[in-house]
C-alpha cells in the first residue's frame, strides 16, 4: 500500500555536473552543478555548495547555493543566508535572510495576478525643455515620491 501523502524527491549529489534541462513532476535536492533550466511542479531545495547556471520554473524554492539565472515560483522563494542570486525573481512570497547576495528585480506578487516579467527596460518620462518666455501650467512635482521631504 502506497502513502498518498509522500512526495517524491531526487536528490542530486555535490560530486554531479548536469549539463541540459532538468523537468520533474516531484521534489528536488540539488547540491551538485546545473548548466541548464530546472522545471518543476514540486519543491526544490539548492544545496550551500550547488551552482545554477540557467532559469528556474518551480512551485517554489528554497536557496543556499548560487543561482545565475531568473527564478520563477509559483508560490515562495526563500533565501539563506549563503545564497548567491544573480537574476530576476518572481513569486507570491519571498522571504530572505541576512547575508543574501541578490543581484536582479524583484516582484512579489500575494494574489499572483501579475503576467510575466519583461525583460524591456521602462521608457523614462520624456520631459521637454522650457524655453525663455513658455509657463508650465502644471505646478512642479516634488522629487522623492514617498520619501521626499515636505
Amino acid at each position: 500500500m502506497s502513502d498518498s501523502t509522500a512526495v517524491d524527491q531526487t536528490t542530486i549529489a555535490g560530486e554531479v555536473e548536469i549539463t541540459g534541462t532538468i523537468k520533474t513532476s516531484g521534489s528536488i535536492q540539488l547540491n551538485g552543478k546545473l548548466n541548464g533550466d530546472l522545471q518543476a511542479d514540486g519543491d526544490v531545495n539548492i544545496g550551500k555548495g550547488a551552482t545554477i547556471k540557467g532559469n528556474l520554473n518551480v512551485n517554489s524554492v528554497t536557496v543556499s547555493g548560487t543561482v545565475n539565472g531568473n527564478v520563477s515560483a509559483k508560490d515562495r522563494i526563500e533565501m539563506k543566508s549563503s545564497a548567491r542570486v544573480t537574476g530576476d525573481i518572481r513569486a507570491k512570497r519571498l522571504a530572505v535572510e541576512d547575508g543574501v547576495t541578490f543581484v536582479g528585480k524583484s516582484e512579489v506578487n500575494p494574489s499572483g495576478s501579475s503576467g510575466a516579467v519583461s525583460t524591456e527596460p521602462k521608457p523614462e518620462p520624456k520631459s521637454e525643455p522650457k524655453g525663455q518666455g513658455q509657463s508650465d501650467s502644471k505646478a512642479e512635482e516634488p522629487k522623492g515620491g514617498l520619501f521626499a521631504k515636505k
